[in-house]
């Protein structure tokens, strides 16, 4: 039975990369019949943010990607926090000393900082806790063994450590990236027990993963290099047949393909980098696009192509179809580059499959919310005239209100290049032969317009100008039938007048 874990911590808002983490690691699961988890790292106390855990919660909700076990809806491997399971990972470590495989470090941060700066020093900047520099470090390796248990019994701080071979070549076949090696020369002895009793991520997603029955770890491309070290603890810990296949994820990048996806990208361009809005007690606030107005099935389905494509022309998808579309194999090594007009686009082509009887009702409550009131049958008509130029919902109901309101701005520009005496005595006889017609349909507005035409015989353009702009104040729009059907005659009439007399010539 396939089972696989999203595992944020609750530092901060979700980003859209970590969505599309806890996605493609849905989207595997429900292809095989298995099982979403989530589980809270919080073994961090210090980067512990309150309210983040909900908002990661609210997050995949809102996306469609309620994790089947978790905080929130345990299930039989819980706890679901890492923090609620403490007792139980001091065992591992133990077992890993015990074992030979990882030893207790008495170093002070003071001294580690010291080491440090003496390797910076002698021309070595980028100095590890490592095969060789451990011997001349204070830890169990070094120190007698009489030494080590007077610390331990005297509550003296220390960390354990992962004991690391000088020389192996690590290897392990990645679902994304193919064989992975890595020699452990190049690896660092990593702290897996702190010394406030907690795990590292290292020991604790390991031991967690191992205890839930993870059978495959679907993770950040960020997480790649500490692979090799999860691989050993494994072997280490005795589990190496049951460790899961891992597959690591590629970066979200820049709209310049310049770096990861930041959001100090997305405030300067002008887009949301997080799911929801994200409004702490106390900090700072951020943007999402639940609160923009995207559907979450746009926010989806554009997640979803951030480094992973079907191998068809299909680009618009619903939960269900990635579902049955998504292949593990199919997911690009590369950075994904992330285009926030084509984000756009996809919330277009959403809002256009949605009912037109349920765009209208919000239509309606939106009008109504503006002190405008239009029946329901003009309300209806509206829908279809304007749903194919919006992107939200919002833009329908700013563009019916352009249309709905008399125009206060006009488009100069446009009235003194189409507006001049002739286009206005040919406005001023269409003003009488409307104020004759009254109210109609837009089908018969639109035999008014044609037949007034072909009675002087004038082409549209010495018309349709200028009573568009006396009528919404700019060139762009719905047909001029629809829009004289939509504000009345009565309406129609006042602009005009008002038009004229504004510019009088």
């Amino acid at each position: 039975m396939v089972r696989v874990r999203f595992a944020p911590s609750p530092t901060g808002p979700l980003h859209m990369g970590g969505v599309r983490t806890a996605l493609y690691n849905y989207l595997f699961a429900k292809k095989q019949g298995g099982t979403f988890i989530l589980r809270i790292e919080d073994t961090d106390q210090t980067r512990f943010v309150a309210g983040a855990e909900d908002y990661i919660q609210e997050a995949l909700d809102w996306c469609g990607i309620t994790p089947d076990e978790g905080p929130h809806n345990p299930g039989p491997y819980g706890p679901y926090r890492q923090s609620e399971r403490k007792p139980m990972y001091r065992q591992y470590a133990e077992q890993l000393v015990n074992s030979g495989r990882a030893y207790y470090a008495f170093d002070t941060g003071e001294e580690l900082e010291a080491m440090r700066e003496r390797a910076k020093q002698s021309g070595f900047p980028n100095w590890q806790y490592n095969s060789i520099t451990r011997e001349r470090m204070k830890n169990s390796l070094t120190l007698s063994k009489e030494e080590v248990e007077k610390r331990l019994a005297n509550g003296d701080p220390y960390v354990i450590r992962i004991q690391l071979p000088r020389d192996e070549e690590v290897k392990f076949e990645d679902m994304v990236r193919g064989w992975v090696s890595v020699n452990t020369r190049n690896m660092d002895d990593k702290v897996l027990f702190k010394s406030d009793g907690m795990p590292t991520y290292h020991l604790a997603n390991i031991v967690d993963d191992y205890l839930m029955k993870i059978t495959h770890v679907i993770r950040g491309e960020e997480w790649l290099p500490s692979a090799p070290l999860h691989v050993l603890l494994y072997r280490y810990l005795g589990w190496e047949d049951a460790r899961p296949a891992f597959a690591h994820l590629p970066l979200l990048l820049r709209p310049d393909g310049n770096g990861k996806l930041s959001k100090r990208d997305g405030d300067r361009l002008g887009f949301p980098v997080f799911p929801i809005d994200w409004n702490p007690a106390d900090g700072e606030s951020a943007s999402g696009y639940r609160e923009k107005g995207y559907y979450p099935q746009a926010f989806v389905n554009m997640l979803a192509f951030l480094g992973w494509n079907p191998g068809t022309e299909q680009e618009v998808f619903s939960l269900d179809e990635l579902v049955q579309s998504f292949d593990i194999s199919r997911v690009s090594k590369a950075g994904a580059r992330f285009d926030f007009d084509k984000t756009k686009w996809f919330n277009q082509q959403y809002l256009r499959m949605q009912p037109e009887a349920d765009l209208a009702t919000v239509l309606a409550a939106k009008l109504t919310e503006k002190g405008i009131s239009l029946n329901e049958e003009k309300t209806a008509y509206l829908v279809p005239l304007l749903k194919e130029r919006a992107v939200f919902p919002e833009d329908l109901v700013t563009e019916a209100v352009a249309i709905l309101q008399a125009p206060e701005i006009y488009d100069e520009k446009s009235i003194e290049k189409r507006y001049n005496s002739e286009a206005a005595n040919v406005l001023s006889a269409f003003y009488e032969v409307l104020k004759q017609r009254g109210d109609a349909d837009a089908a018969d507005y639109d035999v008014l317009i044609k037949s007034f035409l072909e009675s002087r015989g004038l082409g549209f353009g010495k018309l349709g100008p200028a009573l568009r702009l006396a009528l919404t104040g700019v060139m762009a729009g719905p047909s001029l039938p629809d829009v004289l059907y939509l504000i009345g005659s009565d309406e129609a009439l006042r602009r005009i007048e008002y038009f004229k007399q504004r510019f009088s010539l």
